[in-house]
């Protein structure tokens, strides 16, 4: 059963709707719960070393009937009773030696699944609050814009009014109006969809998100080169690990497989206890107790099995081949995935600077259209598109930011470095969103 989104009152970071995320998310805990059930291998495993005590018994009545010629039918019955107790320990059953070590491989794969399972939630946790803290930010600067060409129609309106302007002028900005209002609630349509990403995650949370502080610079991967962050995904990924141990399991399983062409040999011990009440065919014979202890070895050799264990052996090699093609792969895609997400900083971080640049630009060019507007010198169209190219600028570069952090952890997710911790490093470069909740943002 899903945990209630309880979340303080101060608002959330990153971190708190992780730990939401880690009870929340069925599919995380369907992960848990795979590798719960990958680690009881071992103990069956282990099982087929271990002495196997039994006992089974019964009870039996005998009736009979005997007639004759010259006498009365005779009915007798006679009860019975027997148990026994065996003890078996296996001494040489190489299969099983080799079917424990492969058990131990296949719980090291669980648990490198299970640790991939882990860093995909956090990106996943990450990419849909960076989606809703996103959505966010185009809602303030598409607020912002609506403010602005309402200010500008206001004024070409005043100026139309006192003969200053043309009438275009006004019909402009209030064109321009409505379309900033049609930004807007597409934007607000755009908050309730990450919401609800975020949300099937997490379960329903009302409280602020933590926003990215403005004055915060996104930090440069370290090591700032790729190649470093190339090798160590090809070792450290999850995948790799995962597929590293399925090799090894693969192994296993083939010398398990030749491991049947060897003899067995178990000891056992057994106790056992007969009681009858007489002898059916002799009713003169007393009752009987008797008990018994039986030791000794079994071998057992095979000789031939119908081709069954060669085909088997077969079977098992291909697996081995396909485990380490799969490795292989594997390797290739985690050095693909840090080199992309690498790749993926940087051009965000150029980005960034690019659009910082461009909103200082845009900041002046609205200011200084508004006064050649007033003055008569700039026409209402060149105020309005220095605004729009202003309030652009300012979505595409709040999208960079959170698009270049989430690219950070998408790189250290393929190295296989990525933690919770990571988010907590980001939690120390947000803040409170003005006090600011998500439904009021919608609204």
């Amino acid at each position: 059963m899903a945990a209630i989104a309880i979340l303080p009152a101060r608002g959330a970071n990153l971190l708190d709707i992780y730990h939401l995320a880690q009870n929340n998310d069925p599919t995380f805990r369907a992960a848990r719960y795979t590798l719960a059930a990958a680690q009881e291998k071992i103990p069956q495993a282990r099982a087929g070393l271990l002495p196997n005590l039994s006992m089974n018994g019964g009870k039996n009545r005998t009736r009979a009937t005997s007639t004759f010629t010259d006498t009365p039918t005779v009915r007798r019955s006679v009860d019975a009773w027997t148990w026994t107790l065996k003890l078996t320990q296996p001494l040489f059953r190489m299969q099983k030696v080799f079917a424990y070590k492969e058990s131990k491989f296949q719980v090291r794969q669980a648990r490198a699944q299970f640790a991939q399972a882990e860093q995909a939630l956090i990106l996943r946790v990450a990419q849909a609050y960076f989606g809703v803290v996103t959505a966010q930010e185009t809602i303030s600067a598409a607020k912002a814009q609506l403010q602005a060409t309402r200010a500008q129609f206001a004024q070409a309106k005043r100026g139309f009014r006192d003969g200053t302007h043309a009438i275009t002028d006004m019909y402009e900005a209030q064109s321009r109006m409505a379309l900033a209002h049609s930004q807007l609630v597409s934007a607000r349509d755009a908050l309730e969809i990450k919401r609800a990403a975020l949300e099937k995650i997490v379960g329903p949370i009302s409280a602020p998100l933590d926003r990215l502080r403005p004055a915060i610079a996104v930090p440069q991967p370290q090591p700032d080169v790729p190649r470093p962050w190339i090798a160590q995904s090809q070792e450290n990924n999850p995948a790799v690990q995962a597929q590293r141990a399925a090799l090894a399991a693969a192994e296993a399983e083939v010398s398990k497989n030749r491991a049947a062409h060897l003899p067995t040999l178990d000891w056992s011990v057994s106790y056992g206890k007969n009681n009858t009440s007489g002898n059916i065919a002799n009713p003169t014979d007393y009752a009987t107790r008797s008990k018994s202890i039986q030791t000794g070895v079994q071998l057992n050799i095979p000789i031939y099995a119908g081709g069954a264990i060669n085909a088997r052996i077969a079977e098992a090699m291909a697996n081995e081949y396909k485990a380490q093609a799969e490795l292989e792969a594997a390797r290739r895609q985690a050095g693909a995935d840090a080199r992309q997400a690498y790749a993926g900083i940087e051009n965000g971080l150029s980005k960034i600077k690019a659009l910082d640049s461009a909103v200082t630009s845009s900041k002046s060019a609205v200011k200084g259209n508004r006064i050649g507007f007033k003055l008569g010198i700039r026409m209402n169209i060149n105020v309005l598109n220095a605004e729009k190219q202003l309030y652009t600028a300012r979505r595409d570069l709040a999208k960079a930011r959170y698009g270049a952090l989430f690219q950070g952890l998408k790189l250290k997710a393929a190295a296989g470095i990525l933690a919770a911790s990571d988010l907590q490093a980001l939690d120390s470069l947000l803040g409170p969103p003005l006090g600011r909740t998500m439904k009021h943002a919608a609204r």
